[in-house]
């Protein structure tokens, strides 16, 4: 069976055509490391990450399909979804929760779930007030740790002034020896394969490169104030 298979038979387990129904159908078949469930959970809090504004434009659907990208004939499952969130009256933190519900038991998971919602909410270049409060509801929700809020938004907007130390969750009296075996680790967390394993479809790969690209950062930097030292 088809990822898009499994999402449809997602949509047809929900006895009612509503969000929440087709998010505890998810529940009750107690789904992990499933595309299918990744990409619904992902669909439904973008979507409600696009009506933080008012409403669902094309645009903002559009903005999500140029990074989770689909085949034509499957469009309408991806706007059935998006349709389901501006009719349902319950707010973005209801179903974060229900989202961190379903996967409690592996944060990785949602960790990927927050990245790809700041990919949308940076789509238009900016990130705003009210977008950077649902990404921080999320967080919470998640019940992720501040180590990985750090990460992932320094993925997206840059370290700036963040403790390098604090994005990859080690003290500052590490040694270069455990330094190292932490970022190899977190190095193989986020290979495409590892990735892959745990649910995430494999058109999302790209989206972790910038959170890579983050951990890179701050482990040279760490090196860098090291050996300057």
């Amino acid at each position: 069976m088809t990822l898009w298979e499994r999402i449809q038979a997602l949509l047809e387990a929900a006895r009612e055509q509503t969000l929440g129904a087709v998010m505890e159908a998810m529940r009750q078949r107690k789904l992990r490391r499933d595309a299918a469930a990744f990409s619904i959970a992902l669909i439904a809090l973008s979507a409600k990450m696009a009506k933080a504004d008012g409403v669902v434009t094309d645009d903002e659907i559009q903005a999500f399909g140029d990074f989770f990208t689909y085949p034509p004939e499957e469009a309408s499952k991806v706007r059935m979804i998006y349709q389901l969130a501006q009719e349902d009256v319950s707010g973005f933190d209801l179903y974060a929760r229900q989202v961190g519900d379903l996967f409690r038991d592996e944060p990785i998971i949602l960790e990927d779930v927050l990245d790809c919602l700041f990919h949308i909410a940076l789509a238009d270049g900016i990130l705003h007030p009210k977008e950077l409060e649902l990404l921080r509801d999320a967080c919470a929700a998640f019940e992720l740790t501040p180590t990985i809020w750090r990460r992932v938004k320094a993925a997206h907007t840059g370290l700036d002034n963040d403790d390098p130390y604090a994005v990859l969750d080690v003290p500052h009296e590490i040694s270069d020896a455990d330094l190292k075996k932490v970022y190899r680790n977190l190095v193989k967390e986020n290979h495409p394969d590892t990735i892959i394993a745990r649910g995430v479809p494999e058109n999302l790969i790209k989206i972790t490169e910038r959170r890579m690209a983050a951990i890179n950062e701050a482990y040279e930097r760490i090196l860098a104030e090291r050996t300057a030292s």
